[in-house]
């Protein structure tokens, strides 16, 4: 039986207990399939973090067009990250947003490899 820590180590303790349900049921040649495919798609909570405080300088929304969210990025370009108010939240919730993201990019996975 395959654990999530095995074949990706840098994930967080969130992201590794939910991924723990899609090891569970897979081969080790499964599941290093899933790990490749998965670390090409997930994103980076530092990452996230880094474009919200660049949302602070450069232009509102930078971390939302990151993680795929096209029309609330395109909300918080043209309101300035809803006054920097929703730019303020995305930072206190960054790493709440980038595990949603790395949940639906483990289920799209999921769904391609029929698991």
């Amino acid at each position: 039986m395959a654990k999530a820590q095995d074949f990706l180590p840098a994930v967080s303790f969130e992201e590794m207990s939910f991924l723990d349900n899609y090891f569970s049921r897979i081969s080790d040649e499964q599941a290093r399939e899933f790990s490749m495919m998965y670390s090409q798609k997930r994103k980076d909570a530092q990452t996230v973090l880094i474009l919200t405080i660049l949302g602070f300088f450069v232009a509102g929304g930078i971390q939302r067009f990151y993680l795929g969210q096209i029309g609330m990025g395109i909300l918080y370009l043209f309101t300035g990250g809803l006054c920097l108010i929703g730019t303020i939240i995305d930072l206190v919730n960054n790493k709440t947003l980038t595990n949603e993201f790395n949940m639906k990019a483990a289920q799209e996975v999921a769904m391609y490899m029929r698991i």
